[in-house]
């Protein structure tokens, strides 16, 4: 092997091991401040899907079934499942539009309304106790470089 070959060799395999350890530091990160935010919701009687959902109809206000799947990151045919959970507890509703009748709404519910209005600001603590190894200004950082890294990521998946 040539020295510019090797040299070429080894530098590819320093961004490929760089590039390796980005992915496994960020897997593990997301995976432990996810357990955390887990068992909390845990406590409260839900999942995180059902978690998500909720918060989002509270935050966003009544939202087309079809639509709740791609913001809260899960297929539609799951979302029917997690509206009939949370339906059954009495933290949200289906709502058929006026104007098309075909179009269904998930709104949120006074009862959820409250649970998320005592449950959210415990929720949030939970997350930043998590997320406390990193000042505010890392967690900034690491914000902006993640959108970054999320936004190449979609845009490149084919």
């Amino acid at each position: 092997m040539s020295g510019d070959s090797e040299r070429q060799s080894k530098a590819e395999a320093a961004k490929s091991n760089v590039t390796l350890d980005l992915y496994i530091a960020l897997s593990r990160a997301s995976q432990w401040v996810n357990a955390h935010a887990d068992r909390d919701i845990r406590r409260h009687g839900l999942n995180r899907t059902e978690f998500g959902v909720l918060e989002l109809l509270y935050h966003r206000g009544p939202q087309p079934l079809q639509q709740i799947g791609g913001k809260v990151l899960m297929s539609s045919g799951n979302i029917t499942y997690v509206i009939d959970k949370l339906e059954k507890k009495g933290l949200c509703r289906r709502r058929a539009s006026k104007e098309d009748r075909r179009l269904i709404y998930g709104e949120i519910t006074e009862e959820g309304s409250k649970f998320i209005e005592e449950v959210f600001p415990e929720h949030t603590t939970c997350i930043e106790e998590a997320t406390g190894g990193l000042t505010d200004e890392e967690k900034e950082q690491v914000s902006v470089l993640l959108k970054k890294l999320g936004k190449f990521a979609q845009q490149s998946y084919k």
